[in-house]
């Protein structure tokens, strides 16, 4: 923002793993254009355009973004697929841009963060070609090896700043281990559940308990949900899945709903395949407090700022330090203390975690790593190149030691052609949109109610199968 008012044509293109961390940060830049500024907001309004470019954003405001944005805050997919092979469209934008922020660069880990490292390496084809030399931040958390990290995924030299000021309180952790059902647990007067949805899968077909298995884990969350909603405590519990967010959320209201309608009404879901309305919506309401709890997917874990949260339950531990630490940091911002319930599942390593607190305690948080000279991966990122800009022989080296053979394949396949020492584009696809950075399906399915031909959700194609089957039951908001 300093950089705008010495320069008002300076750019910056901020990039983020979700839509929903760009929104939220898009909230923190209005602050200071004046769109959403407070009663007590020093100065005055800065005259700047910021907007997000992603799925949700409408054609009118992506030209009016492209054309005249200051500030474009982006995923790695839209940078990949919409912005990258336009660039002529965004000469004004890329012959002006400063600053280049990939926000949360530990999440981008393995093939996504493989692939999003040789995205960098087109951008950086397309800033020389417009004549800029940007600065690039990386903003981490939680990961052992943040400075190598983010210099593999931008192929920059980076500058370590870890004096972290913010404010913080008391942080207290618990690990929830759910009781033994079945016989085991009879004898030590543990009665066992009945069987239903909530019971998290230990309960077998006809009705009978495994002797020695522990109480199911969605059940559990759904008490210790219920029971922080009804002291008023701002709460969020992370699952795995998306049935497992709706079947806590339901559960939760229904408990509540006998107690106090009024609560019940303040906990929701959060997960992929809502529509960007009711994300949005969700998201202001955990802002502004208007919800008390809200079960969520993975989707909630980076860095939105949520306000107050007091407590958190982690359903299950997430497999890394690093995943567990940024579920566990939702909740206590600012100097407040805060609860973290992390509830056992019972499986092996869940229930060593149980009894081994040091696991997680006691040891050093693991290194992000990713391979970003990963041959078929730069295959399809080199093929990417040649389609933005002739890539000339000098160049080619820039995507790593096995991209000149990859080219060479690419050729033979009648992809790519070598003319006068430069690699051309040669065939009719747009290979942008043949390559997935995150590795699952591009295609999306809408899902919509037959009756009233209302659009409910959405979901890629691999989903599909096991969710929205002829006959299967689909939960939204609670409802099937």
């Amino acid at each position: 923002v300093e950089t705008i008012l010495a320069d008002p044509l300076a750019t910056a293109l901020f990039i983020y793993p979700t839509k929903a961390l760009a929104q939220d940060q898009l909230r923190g830049l209005e602050r200071f254009s004046g769109k959403s500024r407070g009663p007590g907001h020093p100065g005055p309004a800065l005259k700047f355009l910021a907007g997000t470019y992603d799925g949700d954003t409408p054609a009118p405001q992506r030209r009016k973004l492209r054309d005249h944005g200051a500030i474009v805050l982006t995923n790695p997919d839209m940078l990949h697929q919409a912005i990258l092979p336009h660039h002529s469209r965004w000469a004004k934008f890329f012959s002006h841009l400063r600053y280049v922020v990939v926000d949360e660069v530990h999440a981008y880990r393995g093939v996504f963060g493989s692939h999003l490292a040789n995205v960098m390496r087109r951008l950086q084809r397309i800033c020389r070609h417009h004549g800029c030399d940007p600065q690039f931040v990386c903003c981490s958390a939680t990961i052992a090896n943040p400075v190598e990290h983010a210099s593999r995924i931008t192929g920059r030299a980076m500058e370590l700043v870890d004096d972290d000021g913010s404010p913080r309180g008391a942080k207290r952790f618990v690990l929830w281990n759910p009781p033994v059902i079945g016989e085991a647990g009879a004898a030590n007067g543990v009665p066992p559940p009945a069987p239903s949805l909530q019971g998290g899968g230990n309960v077998n077909v006809n009705g009978a308990v495994a002797a020695g298995e522990r109480r199911g884990p969605i059940g559990e969350a759904i008490e210790l949900l219920t029971n922080l909603v009804r002291e008023e405590i701002q709460t969020i519990a992370f699952v795995r899945t998306r049935l497992a967010a709706e079947l806590i959320s339901r559960g939760a209201r229904d408990n509540l709903s006998h107690v106090s309608p009024r609560l019940a009404e303040k906990v929701q879901a959060y997960r992929g395949g809502y529509l960007p309305e009711e994300r949005r919506e969700i998201e202001r309401k955990l802002f502004t407090g208007e919800l008390l709890g809200v079960s969520c997917t993975r989707a909630l874990e980076l860095g939105i700022d949520v306000g107050g949260l007091e407590a958190s339950i982690v359903v299950g531990y997430p497999g890394t330090l690093a995943s567990f630490f940024q579920q566990a940091g939702r909740a206590g911002r600012r100097e407040r203390e805060s609860l973290v319930m992390l509830v056992g599942l019972d499986t092996s390593v869940n229930q060593y975690v149980m009894q081994h607190p040091d696991y997680v305690f006691g040891r050093p948080l693991e290194e992000a790593v990713v391979d970003r000279d990963n041959p078929y991966i730069v295959a399809g990122h080199v093929r990417c190149a040649a389609h933005e800009l002739p890539v000339p022989e000098a160049e080619v080296e820039q995507f790593g030691p096995y991209a000149n053979e990859a080219l060479h394949v690419l050729q033979d396949l009648r992809k790519v052609r070598r003319t006068v020492g430069r690699w051309y584009h040669a065939s009719r696809e747009t290979p942008q949109f043949e390559m997935s950075l995150r590795g699952g399906a591009e295609a999306e399915l809408v899902v919509q109610d037959r009756d009233s031909g209302k659009v409910i959700g959405h979901m890629n194609l691999y989903d599909a199968p096991t969710l929205v089957h002829p006959g299967a039951v689909y939960l939204h908001y609670g409802d099937t």
